[in-house]
């Protein structure tokens, strides 16, 4: 079993209008220090299967298919083994 973390965000060339939000009330509370931020999002995924590479082609899949739209966002992820709690 491996647990996937999967983190997408908005390319660097497209605009976050999120992300400028964020920067403004940040800047209105004092935090003056905060050049730019950027939103995304964060998924953890646990696949039942003990072959890495079938793992990593099906989070590729995934990915590419509904967790991110690859035309504004990039995507990458971290695959570690898991062992099942109680198992």
């Amino acid at each position: 079993m491996f647990k996937a973390t999967v983190y997408v965000t908005i390319k660097e060339n497209v605009l976050d209008p999120q992300g400028t939000a964020v920067q403004g009330a940040l800047h209105t509370m004092g935090f003056d220090d905060v050049e730019r931020v950027r939103i995304g999002k964060y998924m953890e995924i646990d696949l039942n299967t003990a072959d890495r590479a079938e793992a990593e082609s099906r989070l590729k899949a995934m990915c590419e298919k509904l967790l991110a739209n690859t035309v504004v966002e990039d995507y990458r992820f971290e695959l570690t083994e898991h062992v099942k709690e109680g198992v």
